[in-house]
């Protein structure tokens, strides 16, 4: 199935990635200045581990590790969070179809995985919003079990995702040299 995205002018498509990447940038590093705030014992990874929590036991001690200020920190970083998503989700579907136009143009195998990869990088951007409302369920106060096993869920396969959508657009850029 063909990506949206194959009908933008390949001329047109490198500013348009940059200007995604930029902006995937500038979100992920106001994120970045938020999670700080959120490494903890409990929290090594700051929001990520917020994220792969995975229980209500895990998430309570992550929670008793944050004072108030921290708290709102983890919300800011999941609010920006929906910023990131437009943009590396979009960036890395659009940077699929590049790289399978440059497969495809040096008539190298995987090609046709490109369109796929795209669509998965919305796929991923559509799991990491609902990890996301998962995860301010749980900082508005809900105690059930569902929310972190959703999180948790929704993040592993996002990442799944959004890594092989990199490797695949690296193979790509690669190709193009």
């Amino acid at each position: 199935m063909r990506h949206p995205f194959e009908i933008i002018p390949a001329e047109r498509r490198t500013p348009i990635l940059w200007s995604l990447l930029a902006l995937a940038v500038a979100s992920g590093a106001a994120a970045a200045v938020a999670d700080k705030r959120l490494r903890t014992g409990a929290a090594p990874w700051g929001i990520v581990s917020f994220e792969l929590a995975g229980t209500r036991e895990r998430v309570h001690r992550i929670l008793e590790s944050w004072d108030e200020d921290a708290r709102v920190s983890a919300a800011f970083s999941l609010g920006i969070d929906y910023l990131l998503i437009m943009a590396y989700a979009n960036g890395l579907a659009l940077a699929c179809v590049m790289g399978a136009d440059a497969l495809k143009e040096r008539g190298r195998a995987g090609a046709g995985l490109g369109a796929p990869l795209a669509w998965g990088q919305w796929l991923a951007g559509l799991l990491d919003a609902t990890e996301n409302a998962a995860l301010l369920k749980i900082l508005r106060g809900s105690d059930q079990a569902l929310w972190p096993a959703l999180a948790r869920r929704c993040a592993q396969v996002k990442f799944g995702l959004v890594g092989a959508g990199v490797a695949y657009a690296l193979l790509g850029y690669h190709a193009r040299r």
